[in-house]
C-alpha cells in the first residue's frame, strides 16, 4: 500500500501524552489515528532509521520510568 506524504488522514501529533506511561501513549496513539503503528524507543538508547514514514510514531520513553520524554508525532 502507497501513502501520500501530502495528506496525513487523522491526528499527526500528541503534546499532551509527555509525563505519561508509554503503553498507555501507545494505544492512545493507535486509537486516535488508525493509520498508525506506534513504537516505543528508550530516550539515549534505541537507535531508529531516520527515515519519513506516515504509518509511524516513535513514542520516545525515559529509560528508567518508561515515561513519554518527546511529543511523540507521525515521522
Amino acid at each position: 500500500m502507497i501513502m501520500s506524504y501530502f495528506y496525513l488522514p487523522g491526528k499527526s501529533s500528541w503534546p499532551e501524552l509527555v509525563g505519561v506511561k508509554g503503553e498507555k501513549a501507545v494505544k492512545i496513539i493507535e486509537e486516535q489515528n488508525l493509520t498508525v503503528n506506534a513504537q516505543i524507543v528508550i530516550i539515549g538508547v534505541s537507535i531508529v532509521t531516520q527515515d519519513f514514514r506516515c504509518d509511524r510514531v516513535w513514542v520516545w520513553v525515559d529509560k528508567d520510568t518508561g515515561i513519554v520524554g518527546r511529543v511523540p508525532h507521525i515521522g
